[in-house]
């Protein structure tokens, strides 16, 4: 089904999964809109604004030198004005059109902010494209070359583009004052600029000196007071405005309100940041990329707070703790977290170069800030922000920075609170079993209709692979697809989603699943890790699904049932996406699977259920199936094998087992 976002349908629709306390505060904001469409205010007056929150000397000695390296290089090709954003090459930055989607060749209408379709794509061009280099986080890269090598012309060319984005966008003029997250985000990217180019002469001038800039950063704090995300859509976006909005209020502390903000923010931060984290540290939109973006967010936060000695509540270091710690524990053996739930390549602080992996950096972090426990994995990769945010961030074990707490004395398996089930084995087998809750609030927005899915990688190398994301807006059967039950790794009934879908970011009914049996306990040792969920999304039937992975013959086996009360007989699709690497040989209901890693071919023999009738698939698009997204915006095909057929009226209605058994070297 398609759904249109802008529809009266959708808006009805997205109005029943609010309650009344926020539909009072959309109201609220719809009346603040319009009383702020007159010509906007300019910011107080300012005088002897001082900027304070400067790194410690000596903190770019720090930096690794192969991380030095790559951002250099990364900022060499953005003075040339190459740069890549969601799939789209680009070589127009030396003078970027801060309206233009490249994609498309639109440009988004001038007017007040609040009145631009900015999800109509054949109106406005792709929204993520023109919102991206928006969040200067390109900039902050260009600063911290600067920082590290004192060439002033990655700070001029930083100062060229700010003046240029601050003059073709005045206060609440066009669309990058539509969204309070690309507010907050490129706030805490004007901090990290001015503090990177504080040792260049013309820092001072360019923000605390300059009528324009102090304009600008009064009036994304106005907005960010004045709108906040409310209920349903306090998800990921409430926590980088109120990241932004703190760090600003700290680090620009000039204005009268600052205190005011800071305080407001410091309250949304501390609350949010619980509200959308599980107890078990794990992020409650369960879309992994946005446990990252969050974690960003709220170390960036707690590094402006301990640069500017704002005292902040213990809970907000707490979460990001645990936070890390989680992260920590679901990693596979190359430090790739699971492939879950919306990704949109979104980042909170970006200083590094090309290269540098996200999920490395996080943890090298955390073991800077927090301490890494014994069973924390190794990290061998190096980055630029990590230097950065330790030099300002004071230690957890400093007294009074937290309370003590006991942290996992061994690596957890199983997230109950999240429904998260980690199967590892020999040679490197890593398998996530998903039974968990199926989004966060009553939208789910980040949700997709996977429950009981699972994701298997050999030694990093996805196999039984989630297929991403690929699109927000713009492609509606492409958002459809990637977020289907058809386009994950469990079985679907009837042709039919396990949740239902009332918009790109909606969803009007939600599967609810349970996890039975969950042990997790490591089976490289030789033992056998199981795990059994059900679902309750194919009403009246119940979808359950047992996995057990074995030590000592590498081999996974998955079993399907249809149980409880039907009708004669019921139609099942049981699909089972590989990932890019892996070349497969379908035959009857056997594939054999290979794929090179590091230079060595490796092989897997699927067992598929002979019930069934298996067929490969890869690349269609009419309808959508075979494709792997390995990032927001891009997509390729990869093999999916789909088995067609019914369950019959017994019960239960049917069981289906499919056995994946990794083969080792010499074996046939």
């Amino acid at each position: 089904m398609t759904v249109n976002s802008g529809s009266p349908a959708w808006y009805l629709r997205r109005l029943s999964r609010m309650g009344p306390r926020e539909v009072g505060g959309r109201v609220g904001d719809a009346v603040r809109r319009r009383r702020w469409r007159s010509e906007p205010p300019d910011c107080p007056s300012v005088t002897g604004a001082r900027f304070t929150a400067v790194l410690p000397a000596g903190t770019f000695a720090a930096i690794p030198p192969d991380a030095a390296k790559r951002l250099i290089a990364e900022a060499d090709r953005l003075m040339y004005g190459h740069a890549e954003f969601f799939g789209v090459v680009r070589d127009d930055l030396t003078d970027p059109d801060w309206w233009c989607d490249p994609k498309t060749g639109r440009r988004a209408p001038w007017g007040y902010a609040f009145d631009v379709p900015y999800r109509n794509e054949d109106a406005v061009g792709d929204i993520k494209q023109i919102w991206e280099p928006s969040r200067h986080q390109y900039l902050t890269q260009l600063a911290a070359a600067y920082a590290i090598t004192g060439d002033e012309r990655y700070a001029e060319r930083v100062a060229e583009h700010l003046r240029s984005w601050w003059t073709a966008n005045p206060p609440l003029r066009g669309v990058h004052w539509i969204s309070g997250i690309e507010l907050g985000i490129r706030l805490l990217s004007w901090v990290w600029i001015r503090r990177l180019l504080d040792g260049w002469p013309g820092a001072a001038g360019l923000f605390e000196g300059n009528p324009v800039a102090l304009n600008q950063i009064w009036h994304h704090q106005r907005w960010l007071a004045a709108f906040p995300s409310r209920g349903s859509s306090a998800n990921n976006h409430v926590i980088a405005e109120a990241a932004g909005q703190f760090a600003a209020s700290c680090a620009f502390g000039w204005f009268p309100s600052s205190a005011r903000w800071r305080t407001g923010a410091l309250r949304s931060l501390e609350r949010h940041l619980r509200s959308n984290t599980f107890p078990s540290g794990l992020n409650r939109e369960l879309a992994t990329e946005y446990h990252g973006l969050v974690l960003e967010l709220g170390l960036a936060a707690v590094a402006e707070a301990d640069a500017a000695d704002v005292p902040v509540p213990a809970t907000i270091r707490l979460v990001l703790l645990r936070m890390t710690d989680a992260l920590a524990a679901v990693v596979d053996n190359r430090l790739r977290p699971p492939r879950q739930g919306d990704a949109d390549d979104g980042h909170g602080l970006v200083v590094d170069g090309a290269g540098t992996d996200r999920w490395a950096s996080l943890l090298a972090t955390g073991d800077a800030v927090f301490g890494r426990l014994a069973w924390w994995p190794t990290v061998t990769g190096t980055d630029v922000r990590t230097p950065l945010l330790a030099a300002l961030i004071r230690p957890y074990a400093n007294k009074g920075t937290a309370p003590a707490v006991a942290r996992p004395a061994s690596r957890p398996g199983h997230f109950a609170d999240a429904g998260m089930t980690i199967l590892r084995g020999p040679a490197e087998i890593w398998c996530r079993c998903d039974g968990g809750p199926h989004g966060f609030l009553s939208i789910a927005a980040h949700a997709h209709a996977d429950a009981l899915s699972v994701e298997v990688r050999h030694d990093g190398v996805d196999v039984l692979a989630d297929p991403g994301t690929f699109c927000y807006h713009g492609q509606p059967e492409w958002r459809q697809y990637f977020r289907s039950t058809l386009g994950h790794n469990t079985l679907q009934l009837d042709g039919s989603d396990q949740s239902v879908s009332g918009g790109p970011f909606l969803w009007t009914r939600q599967a609810h699943s349970r996890v039975l049996v969950a042990d997790a306990s490591d089976a490289s040792d030789g033992g056998k890790a199981r795990w059994c969920a059900e679902h309750d999304g194919y009403q009246p039937s119940v979808h359950r699904r047992r996995v057990e992975l074995t030590a000592a013959s590498q081999e996974l086996r998955i079993v399907d049932e249809v149980r409880g009360q039907h009708g004669p007989r019921r139609a099942v699709r049981l699909a089972f996406h590989l990932g890019p690497a892996i070349a497969a040989d379908l035959a009857d209901n056997r594939a054999v699977l290979t794929w090179t890693r590091d230079g060595e071919d490796r092989s897997a023999v699927l067992d598929l259920p002979g019930q069934l009738s298996w067929r490969s698939h890869r690349g269609e698009t009419d309808p959508p199936l075979g494709w792997y997204s390995p990032g927001f915006g891009r997509k390729e095909p990869a093999t999916t094998l789909v088995g067609t057929g019914f369950a019959d009226g017994s019960a239960p209605l049917g069981e289906f087992t499919t056995v994946l058994r990794f083969r080792g070297p010499g074996d046939e």
